[in-house]
């Protein structure tokens, strides 16, 4: 027998039940279905056999853990359904590109896909799920695991594994369909019970409910403008052969990647110019309002856009609509008595539209500037005045919300929505998240600007997100235009920089499950020097090194 402690209570359990066993006693006192345990400290799938004694939690759909683990689980379903109608050619042809919403967009490359087919296959859907048909989870050796996905013409896997340390690979396998996932996964398709799958563009949208409401799909989301960003994206890895991690290490390996590097940053230069040619085009735009989520990059984007403003004949003027926050005892705090610098109401919206409204009218204004340490806004003497080509670029997250500039005139204003729409993938069907390269972002920048640990980051980042759900992401198809401000060897840079603060959280502090969780995501990359980076990359916002003021 082994002895576990269960919400403080301990009970004796025979060696060798599986957690899933356990789990069925406590059920009906959660609410939401309970996804994986951690012993100890340490996560385990509910199909593991429990042989230690120990303390055990409980990890329901509405924990990240979980909601992620049901996410992996439900790509396994709907590529295992392709694969059983129509045929392991076009299950090889999928690819879970990226995310609209609560929607997964699974690019299906050269197959015709009809509603038809939709309809069938998220019958076979429904079909496994109410078999409740098991994973199995086997360990292959790395080169038998290669060697299996070679033969079945996932070649993404296999350049995958070709970096990998250890000396075996976890694969999944459900009814003679095998596949790779990067994280934990459920012990059957039964427990994947709220999905839906569309048609959507020349492709299918996977839709699964959001973290916060686990029983609920939501409509399929319509957003065209981040779609057509997202498979501009897309297109440009395809055409440089970097679609993948192990496209990106291969090209490490070959020693080539400053090329990569010095390409793509032309390519977002060339891009920032012909917004900056647009905006001039209108001319009647005396205020370009840029917003996005954290660690967009929206401060060195607006400095690269004033540069390029400046060859068209304009001057521009940088405002950051951070140095318009109230001072630190006047911010909202959240539920859990933490700052929410996140909410409109963190900014003094009437300081900034009255300061704009009398630049707007010729009037000279004395500009503040906030400061982070002491939590004070601050006027150092910092004057101005607009003249006929002046132009203001403002940069923040609030900066689509029609409330932040209430009091100017509609036409003044150009839109530009910024996020860091990652178009890398670990492989064909493990997508990286955006928010996962923000939140690496934002931990490395904040520990050098702001003295802020990897804990302090990850136990406010969930108070982030909210923010970023209610206050920046439904104005974002209001955008005139959308950068994507990614870079697609940023995640081998950032890894030396934020390997050494994650390491440094401890395993008793309940950050240290996400932690682990990044870390062993960038153990995927090979490691790339910031040394060759341009002084003024969006990249060098973070690790440091920028010629901008940021």
């Amino acid at each position: 027998m082994i002895k576990l402690t269960i919400n403080g209570e301990e009970r004796e359990y025979p060696k060798g039940c599986t957690y899933e066993e356990i789990v069925k006693e406590f059920q009906p006192a959660y609410n939401n279905q309970i996804a994986v345990v951690a012993l100890n400290g340490k996560m385990r799938e509910l199909f593991k056999k429990a042989t230690r004694s120990g303390v055990l939690e409980f990890f329901t759909l509405q924990d990240a853990v979980g909601s992620k683990t049901y996410v992996r689980t439900a790509k396994m379903l709907v590529l295992k359904a392709v694969y059983d109608i129509a045929g392991a050619g076009f299950a090889q042809a999928c690819r879970v590109e990226f995310t609209i919403g609560h929607g997964y967009y699974i690019n299906t490359g050269e197959y015709t896909v009809t509603e038809e087919l939709v309809e069938k296959i998220k019958k076979r859907m429904h079909e496994l799920v109410e078999m409740k048909m098991p994973l199995i989870k086997k360990s292959f050796p790395v080169d038998d695991a290669m060697e299996l996905f070679r033969e079945k013409g996932m070649v993404d896997k296999e350049k995958l594994f070709k970096y990998r340390r250890s000396s075996f690979i976890n694969l999944y396998e459900m009814e003679g369909y095998f596949d790779y996932y990067y994280g934990f996964m459920l012990p059957n398709a039964g427990y994947v019970k709220y999905f839906d799958l569309v048609l959507y563009e020349k492709g299918m949208m996977l839709l699964l409910p959001e973290k916060k409401n686990p029983c609920e799909i939501l409509p399929t989301p319509k957003s065209k403008l981040l779609f057509n960003t997202m498979e501009d994206a897309k297109n440009w890895g395809r055409r440089v052969n970097i679609s993948t991690v192990g496209e990106l290490n291969n090209r490490i390996c070959k020693g080539n990647i400053n090329d990569t590097i010095l390409v793509q940053e032309a390519e977002q230069e060339r891009k920032i110019g012909e917004i900056a040619k647009e905006i001039v085009k209108r001319g009647n735009v005396k205020f370009v309002m840029i917003a996005g989520p954290s660690s967009s990059g929206k401060t060195t984007f607006s400095h690269r856009l004033s540069i390029q403003l400046r060859t068209q004949g304009m001057t521009p003027h940088p405002i950051g609509l951070d140095d318009y926050f109230v001072d630190r005892e006047f911010t909202p705090k959240d539920e859990n008595g933490d700052y929410n610098f996140e909410c409109l109401e963190a900014i003094d919206i009437e300081q900034f539209n009255q300061d704009m409204c009398a630049l707007l009218d010729g009037k000279t204004v004395q500009m503040p500037s906030f400061n982070f340490k002491t939590g004070k806004r601050e006027y150092k003497g910092n004057t101005l005045t607009l003249g006929a080509e002046d132009i203001l670029v403002i940069e923040g997250i609030h900066g689509l919300n029609g409330r932040m500039s209430h009091a100017l005139p509609d036409e003044s204003k150009y839109r530009i929505y910024i996020s860091a729409l990652t178009s890398l993938n670990i492989d064909e069907h493990n997508r990286i998240p955006t928010t996962d390269v923000r939140l690496l972002r934002r931990m490395v920048r904040d520990a050098r600007t702001r003295g802020s640990s990897a804990k302090q980051t990850i136990h406010m980042w969930p108070s982030v997100r909210r923010g970023e759900e209610e206050n920046i992401f439904p104005f974002q198809e209001s955008a005139d235009a959308m950068f994507n401000s990614a870079l697609i060897y940023e995640l081998a840079v950032l890894k030396q920089f934020a390997e050494p603060l994650l390491f440094g959280i401890e395993k008793d502090e309940p950050e240290y499950y996400e932690a682990k969780r990044l870390l062993k995501f960038l153990d995927y990359f090979l490691g790339v020097s910031s040394e060759s980076l341009p002084n003024n990359s969006i990249c060098r916002e973070f690790v440091g090194g920028s010629c901008f003021h940021v």
